[in-house]
């Protein structure tokens, strides 16, 4: 008798790499999340890939720690080779990954608050 087997993916999905141009070591992250500080991750993230089957998947990238600072809005699918000067010449510091389509503002209350909606993962 065979078995059937069953794969449930979770998007979106969020691979980021220590180095820059998708090299060195990685990690996938599922679901909807906030990481607060890349530098705790790999010891510093440089590059990323996003991944979501749909088009409201939203990524925040945030200039400073904690979801302060500039910030830049990404829809769909994207891959980053190079996180260095990527909003407005600053680095990315935090980031936000979500199946869902953050508007303007909820992302700003994010950033003066701090807290994700309910539902999110926090790293």
């Amino acid at each position: 008798m065979e078995k059937e087997v069953h794969i449930s993916q979770t998007y979106p999905r969020l691979t980021v790499y220590n180095e820059e141009n998708y090299v060195g070591r990685s990690r996938i992250y599922r679901g909807n999340l906030g990481i607060r500080n890349i530098d705790n991750i790999l010891g510093g993230i440089e590059s990323l890939r996003f991944f979501s089957t749909s088009s409201n998947a939203t990524l925040v990238l945030f200039s400073r720690t904690r979801f302060r600072g500039s910030f830049r809005v990404l829809r769909g699918n994207h891959n980053l080779r190079d996180l260095d000067d990527f909003i407005s010449g600053n680095d990315v510091e935090s980031i936000i990954s979500t199946n869902q389509r953050l508007t303007l503002a909820q992302i700003r209350n994010i950033r003066d608050s701090g807290v994700l909606p309910s539902g999110y993962r926090l790293i």
